[in-house]
């Protein structure tokens, strides 16, 4: 089932997500469905939050970034493959120099800005059979983790930019929330909930 996305402005965005345990109800129907929400948006990462749950849970799904001729072919094969969910995770260590790349996010829709990430990354998470992982990623793959990751921890991209970038983009941050925006997946904006 595709859930709505939940866009910028709405508390649970801003929410630190709760860990969660193995028996968290309906957890293979939830995983399902943030799958489907995902791909039904055209994302490359969904995290529970966006669907108004703050819990510590998040997919990714790298395979669209395969096609973009800018990656080495073996890089594209890893991208390729890169599918996984991410349950309570917690970012050990982030290392090297920043870089920046063009993000965007589902519940952000129609705003992309350059952000800053170190590239390698070091974290511990459960998969959906609750068994402990602990690897090291970098690049674009650590890119996607560390955004969905922030979803987890309350934080949003636009949060790293400049305060120049803030202020450029506040009129259509306001009109998301508003949901004065056309987007092509199911969402739920918060400001219209309190009109009946």
């Amino acid at each position: 089932m595709i859930l709505p996305i939940v866009a910028y402005g709405d508390p649970v965005l801003r929410k630190k997500a709760e860990p969660i345990t193995k028996d968290y109800p309906k957890l293979e129907a939830l995983l399902e469905n943030m799958k489907e929400t995902m791909y039904g948006a055209f994302g490359v990462g969904l995290a529970a939050p966006q669907i108004g749950l703050a819990i510590r849970i998040f997919l990714v799904d790298t395979s669209p970034f395969a096609e973009d001729d800018e990656f080495s072919e073996e890089e594209q094969e890893i991208l390729k493959n890169f599918k996984r969910t991410f349950i309570n995770a917690e970012i050990l260590d982030e290392e090297g120099d920043e870089w920046a790349f063009n993000e965007g996010c589902l519940s952000i829709p129609d705003v992309r800005e350059d952000v800053f990430r170190q590239p390698k990354i070091k974290i511990q998470y459960q998969d959906e059979n609750f068994k402990t992982h602990t690897e090291e990623f970098d690049g674009l793959i650590a890119r996607v983790i560390q955004h969905e990751y922030d979803h987890i921890e309350g934080i949003l991209f636009t949060d790293k930019l400049s305060s120049l970038k803030k202020r450029l983009i506040k009129g259509k941050l306001s009109n998301i929330s508003k949901g004065k925006i056309q987007v092509d997946y199911r969402m739920r904006f918060p400001a219209l909930k309190k009109k009946r």
